[in-house]
């Protein structure tokens, strides 16, 4: 197995055992990226030279006696809309292209504290306003899209570009691409893991997680990333993340691992308009936790009728409120999609908005009481795979139609609405080869709830994903770029 095919878990114990160090690690990624980099476009700009400088650094320190943890050594990649000092954050936009921060934003200073090596910054839909990240191409199949808006972090994971990346999640942004990609994907509990320094979409329904390529590392980055930051106003002051998935945790690889666990199962929402594949495969994914001690207990989930209109009322005009001055001064810098969005959002009516506020409210009170009859619930994390390029539309039998932005947001905004903590896993793929992602979601800081599950399910299950072989003929050839832009990336030698 090649360094850049190894986990988190993997690569960590290696780097600690002295078995590999983080100079092999780092180039055998860097490898990786100039195999695959110009046909995937997962990178704005890859720092390959800082990288290696990062890599020796950290190779001195732990020969020295100096171990930071599990991250120390570990290459990873930060979405375009979080701060890395005298990196540009350019948020996938023209309206953005000439910023350069001089300072980390928080989760970036927590993963260079724990010795984390960053090798790049990835692609997002412009200003995180999407759900396609039309730059980046699908690494399971060239006619389908990353999904997004971290979708650069998540082909950059699912590619082996990068063992772990960061993005952010304000109706699905980081479990879309994840399921779309075959990678694991966790928006965490509101306000758990810090926001300054990231670019804001909806201050109220912003999130910041991982992406990685198994629930273990989930858990690993996300103790590193997690605690309370009185930069971020929206800040939780809750315990941090305590880890619950960890693989010496007595009975989680056994038939008795999940027992006391309860898991709904919706009659409601979240299967109305799921392709049939995607169905079976997140139903055998319960079958599945039932044969490992879990009790699965039906659930109705309530005030689903409401959850569309609030999600938009609140993130349209807030998206609109934090590009007021540049749409004002410069709208022809906005792609089009993401203009018409931010123009639409400054026509609802400060009533409309606080009707949006008033009932997340009562959405949010009305879900977490949900917990109190069950753990952790199991459903699709998008009603369908990657759709085709250029694709607009679903069509559903019952001839229903919806855009695929809202069939792609639809099952992922309940969580963003109401906190809570979210997670997308790998359970299958489509006869087309697509990877099937089911999401778990749980109470208000149950993290570890989510990974007991997650862990379980992916211990046993024997028809995982795994890496993204990205073979030749199944991309598209795009001649890489000298300049950033729409589909391109620097990169420093």
């Amino acid at each position: 197995m090649r360094p850049f095919e190894l986990t988190v878990e993997e690569a960590a114990a290696a780097i600690a055992a002295r078995a590999l160090s983080p100079v092999e690690l780092v180039d055998s990624v860097l490898e990786r990226c100039d195999a695959v980099e110009d046909r995937l476009h997962a990178y704005v700009t890859v720092r390959a030279q800082q990288a290696r400088r990062d890599a020796r650094r950290a190779e001195r320190e732990i020969l020295g006696g100096l171990h930071r943890g599990p991250l120390h050594g570990i290459p990873y990649g930060l979405k375009d809309l979080i701060d890395a000092a005298g990196i540009p954050t350019a948020a996938g936009s023209r309206a953005w292209a000439d910023r350069t921060p001089g300072r980390d934003s928080t989760v970036a200073a927590r993963l260079r504290a724990a010795g984390a090596i960053l090798i790049g910054k990835t692609h997002t839909h412009e200003c995180g306003y999407g759900l396609l990240t039309p730059q980046t191409a699908n690494p399971w199949h060239a006619d389908a899209v990353a999904g997004g808006s971290s979708g650069g972090s998540a082909v950059a994971v699912a590619a082996g570009s990068a063992l772990f990346a960061l993005g952010t999640d304000t109706g699905g942004s980081i479990r879309v691409p994840a399921a779309l990609n075959g990678t694991v994907g966790l928006k965490p509990t509101y306000g758990l893991v810090s926001r300054h320094g990231v670019a804001p979409l909806s201050w109220s329904l912003d999130h910041v997680g991982p992406l990685t390529r198994t629930v273990r590392d989930a858990d690993t980055v996300l103790r590193v990333l997690a605690g309370h930051d009185p930069s971020d106003p929206a800040s939780a002051t809750a315990p941090a993340h305590r880890s619950a998935a960890r693989p010496d945790t007595p009975g989680v690889r056994g038939v008795r691992g999940l027992r006391g666990v309860r898991v709904g199962v919706p009659g409601n929402y979240c299967f109305d308009h799921v392709d049939p594949q995607v169905e079976a495969a997140v139903r055998a994914t319960v079958d599945l936790l039932g044969e490992l001690g879990a009790t699965v207990v039906p659930v109705e989930l309530p005030l689903v009728e409401y959850v569309e209109a609030t999600q938009w009322g609140l993130m349209a005009p807030e998206a609109s409120a934090v590009h007021e001055e540049t749409l004002r001064a410069t709208p022809d810098l906005y792609g089009p999609d993401v203009r018409l969005l931010l123009e639409a959002g400054r026509h609802v009516s400060a009533l409309d908005y606080l009707r949006a506020q008033r009932t997340r409210s009562l959405i949010g009170d009305a879900w977490t009481r949900l917990f109190d009859g069950v753990d952790v619930v199991v459903a699709p994390t998008t009603p369908i795979t990657a759709a085709r390029r250029g694709q607009e539309t679903v069509r559903w039998p019952d001839g229903v139609t919806e855009t695929v932005t809202d069939a792609y947001v639809r099952l992922c905004s309940p969580a963003n609405i109401t906190g809570l903590p979210a997670l997308s896993l790998p359970v299958g793929r489509d006869s087309a080869g697509l990877p099937i992602g089911a999401q778990l979601i749980a109470a208000p800081f149950a993290e570890s709830v989510l990974f007991r599950v997650g862990t379980a399910v992916e211990d046993h299950r024997t028809d995982a994903v795994g890496l993204a072989g990205v073979p030749q003929a199944d991309l598209i050839h795009r001649p890489q770029t000298s300049e950033a832009g729409p589909g391109g990336s620097t990169r420093e030698q």
